[in-house]
């Protein structure tokens, strides 16, 4: 290995994969986050010393947010619309995060187990602001796995 192979990676762009569709226009991922529960267990030792053991628990859940730009697309309202009226059997599903490089070909694949979306806000709505509207698609997920 070369010392080019230990860069830093830097995410030119992000996706997110469901159904088998890629919505290639995220702009920002946040709260990416594998996580598991500490289970503490307290002993003694041959020799009569209090020791207190951490051991690795069950994994825990967790939540992401995505941002992008306001588009005519409307997959996001689509899937929180699925969520809102409780069709959990279509809204619950498997996907990915996907981080690619500026060449636009993929560096990393966070997969999402059981993910729905928890909500969806829009920026502020002022007229005569120049800045970009965008929407906020927060997911919540049961795993985390990086591919």
């Amino acid at each position: 290995m070369g010392l080019a192979d230990y860069d830093s990676a830097v995410g030119h762009s992000f996706g997110l994969e469901v159904d088998s569709i890629v919505i290639k226009q995220i702009t920002e991922v946040s709260g990416l986050k594998m996580e598991q529960d500490v289970i503490e267990y307290k002993s003694n030792t041959a020799d009569g010393k209090f020791v207190v053991r951490k051991a690795p628990g069950a994994p825990k859940a967790g939540e992401v947010t995505l941002t992008r730009g306001l588009t005519s697309d409307n997959s996001f309202e689509k899937w929180i619309k699925d969520c809102r009226f409780g069709k959990m059997g279509d809204a619950r599903k498997g996907g990915a995060i996907i981080v690619y490089d500026y060449e636009g070909v993929p560096l990393k694949r966070y997969k999402l187990t059981n993910a729905w979306a928890k909500s969806l806000e829009i920026s502020s709505l002022k007229a005569g602001d120049t800045s970009v509207l965008t929407e906020k698609l927060v997911i919540t997920y049961e795993a985390l796995e990086v591919e």
